[in-house]
């Protein structure tokens, strides 16, 4: 699955005018497909956003074709994990803060992916707990606030 993955990108890109080397490898739950390109800023587009259509478009296609597929990653150039990185310290800057005054914090919006990452990061946290709303918008907001002595009963 992960070569035709990678092909797919291949010939998406190829469309868009875009020459590039893809580079796919197997994760824990699905394929990480991994872009080289000259015009990387392009691809990634205004905060990431044109990145994240490709990504949606991509598995919208191998889910049409294959039901059961695998989730797939696709980063360029390791844009995700340098901008996961950065948005993981400014965040954890924020949860101390709600650590010293006790206020909820809400942060901006956020597409699902990013949301993941904060609700994984603070899911064992002791002290901080997440929260985002449950309605069916795309870009949601997550509220960082302590958690109450009944919800961390140490299991």
């Amino acid at each position: 699955m992960k070569d035709e993955a990678r092909e797919l990108l291949d010939t998406m890109l190829g469309y868009l005018g875009f020459i590039s080397e893809i580079k796919a490898a197997e994760t824990g739950g699905g394929i990480a497909l991994q872009v080289y390109q000259a015009e990387s800023d392009k691809l990634i587009g205004p905060r990431g956003e044109t990145l994240e259509d490709l990504q949606y478009l991509l598995n919208r296609l191998l889910l049409e074709k294959h039901p059961d597929a695998p989730r797939v990653q696709v980063d360029v150039e390791h844009y995700r994990q340098m901008r996961e990185d950065g948005m993981l310290v400014r965040i954890r800057e924020l949860a101390d803060l709600v650590r010293k005054t006790g206020r909820p914090y809400h942060l901006d919006p956020m597409n699902s992916y990013d949301r993941r990452i904060v609700h994984k990061a603070f899911k064992d946290d002791p002290e901080i707990e997440t929260q985002s709303s449950n309605d069916d918008s795309r870009v949601k907001r997550i509220t960082l606030r302590r958690r109450s002595s009944a919800d961390h009963s140490g299991a």
